[in-house]
């Protein structure tokens, strides 16, 4: 569900042909569309580019979709998982755009829309290629802001050079942010006694310029209160506010396995063109998440490896790995490769 900007405007759900293994959409059909008037909400789903392999099957699960949430259109539509190799190997060649520009003109969607996980050199690329698309959907949250992979901050950047609104994913980065360790907590708690860290993070998302909708996985009826309540009343953070959560960005980092916010340096350490501050961070990351086998950074991961011709099981750093103090964390860079090789997700060929 989209957390609303101004309260008056109407509530926003967000379904996909993939999600609850396909049941997602046939939900929204009985306990949405069949109860409430069509023009009383907004509905956005998403095309599954990483299950269509052939041209025919876009127009086929289009229509599918539809018939599943039983609208005639959708108000935003979204190619879903978008990255560089996908976009290469099955947007292009099956001309999803173009599709998109069709359904358009005929009104069965009324903005064209995709969902990112990739570098912001990507999707600036994309973007220049595309000046039809009006949003994205990216990972925005305050422990991603400068991530290696992520790179919330550059994504969202990117999305802003070219005139285009946000459409924030994972605010609150899957619950990892609505519970914070301790020295986290007092840090937060000082500064705002009243705010739970979940607003914290969802005020950080609400504050940024050109954001469409921010949503926010919630699994209670709290939840749901809390943050409608927190965004219906989100006033943009303060310098000062922002300087603390980049401080409580640093502090959830030193938490986790790798036990650093200072992966530079890694960065030096990329023999087949992954960095090793990028694998670290982002291990790192799904580590401190309430899941970490369903963090985000495996799309990132992935789509990384991809761009430099590795396959799911080839190892980014082969040898040894001794820094120049003489620390020899081989050890570390195994558990974290395998770990990311074992869970993230390739589809591509080369």
């Amino acid at each position: 569900m989209r957390l609303p900007l101004h309260s008056a405007e109407a509530t926003d759900i967000d379904t996909s042909w993939a999600y609850h293994n396909g049941s997602s959409e046939s939900a929204i059909r009985e306990c949405l569309v069949k109860r409430h008037p069509r023009d009383s909400f907004l509905l956005a789903s998403k095309l599954p580019t990483f299950a269509i392999s052939k041209e025919s099957e876009v127009e086929e699960i289009f229509q599918q979709q539809l018939d599943r949430c039983g609208v005639e259109y959708f108000d935003y539509y979204l190619l879903h998982n978008v990255n560089s190799m996908r976009y290469r190997q099955i947007i292009r060649k099956t001309h999803m755009f173009d599709y998109m520009k069709k359904w358009k003109e005929n009104g069965r969607i009324k903005h064209i829309a995709f969902s990112f996980h990739d570098t912001a050199d990507v999707l600036d690329q994309i973007l220049t290629e595309h000046p039809e698309v009006e949003a994205v959907q990216i990972v925005v949250n305050y422990f991603d802001w400068n991530a290696y992979l992520v790179q919330s901050k550059a994504c969202y950047d990117v999305i802003r050079k070219h005139g285009r609104q946000v459409i924030i994913m994972e605010p609150v980065k899957g619950g990892m942010l609505a519970k914070a360790p301790d020295d986290v907590q007092k840090l937060l708690q000082a500064e705002h006694p009243d705010w739970s860290p979940a607003a914290w993070a969802l005020r950080f998302a609400g504050s940024l310029d050109g954001v469409l909708a921010v949503l926010s996985g919630m699994s209670t009826l709290g939840q749901v209160k809390e943050n409608v309540a927190v965004m219906q009343d989100a006033q943009p953070l303060t310098k000062q506010d922002q300087d603390v959560l980049a401080q409580a960005a640093r502090l959830y980092q030193k938490t986790g396995p790798v036990g650093t916010a200072d992966f530079t340096p890694y960065e030096a350490v990329n023999p087949k063109g992954v960095s090793l501050a990028a694998i670290l961070d982002t291990f790192n990351s799904c580590m401190l998440q309430p899941d970490p086998m369903f963090g985000a950074e495996h799309n990132y991961f992935s789509a990384e490896k991809a761009k430099h011709g590795l396959h799911k099981d080839d190892r980014c750093i082969p040898g040894e790995v001794i820094l120049k103090n003489g620390a020899n964390i081989t050890e570390l860079v195994r558990k974290a490769e395998d770990f990311l090789n074992e869970h993230s997700f390739f589809q591509y060929e080369f």
